[in-house]
């Protein structure tokens, strides 16, 4: 098996694991409707992670074009795909007894640590994507630049905001699945 095989192997067991946590979450508003009550912004949120998700997979497969890779490299993808897992976790965890049986309460409550995870999976994208090549990061730009500095800013202004205005984590969120979709399509749609 060659290394390449090795990596994709790895990301699909872990990515699976995550996309599984999203969707067993998921599910248990639709069998179980009166334990826990779902929160409108907490599923968005759970949306936009399978949405990463899903490109991060289809985007991975440019790793193929990397010839040599150190250990240095393949513990950043793993960590990579490490903090999606937690990601999810993070979103559906064992239970919400704590906080009322209330995802709404469990968000607010859980967001600095979110918001702070998913910052941490924009800044090894930038490594990842550096290790796929100068050409591959040109191919991005300027689309790529302004998703990492929009992202990364308002995740980092949004896990100290001490609101729980349900419309401005709504609005980000809705902004950042638009953007999400639009770069998909812009640079993947011919790949």
């Amino acid at each position: 098996m060659d290394f390449f095989n090795h990596i994709k192997t790895v990301i699909s067991i872990i990515l699976g694991l995550s996309i599984g946590c999203l969707l067993n979450g998921s599910v248990k508003f639709v069998q179980h409707p009166k334990r826990t009550k779902p929160y409108w912004v907490h599923l968005l949120w759970v949306f936009y992670l399978f949405l990463l998700m899903i490109h991060f997979w289809w985007w991975e497969y440019n790793l193929r074009e990397v010839r040599m890779w150190t250990f240095t490299e393949y513990i950043f993808i793993i960590m990579y795909i490490i903090i999606y897992f937690t990601s999810c976790q993070l979103l559906y965890p064992a239970d919400v007894k704590d906080y009322g049986d209330d995802y709404k309460n469990y968000f607010y409550s859980r967001k600095k640590w979110l918001f702070l995870l998913l910052i941490a999976v924009f800044l090894i994208d930038i490594f990842d994507t550096l290790i796929k090549g100068p050409e591959y990061l040109e191919k991005l730009m300027p689309v790529y630049a302004i998703r990492m500095i929009s992202h990364i800013s308002l995740l980092g202004i949004f896990a100290f905001l001490k609101s729980k205005k349900a419309s401005l984590y709504g609005a980000m969120v809705i902004f950042f699945i638009l953007f999400e979709i639009y770069f998909i399509f812009s640079k993947f749609y011919n790949d």
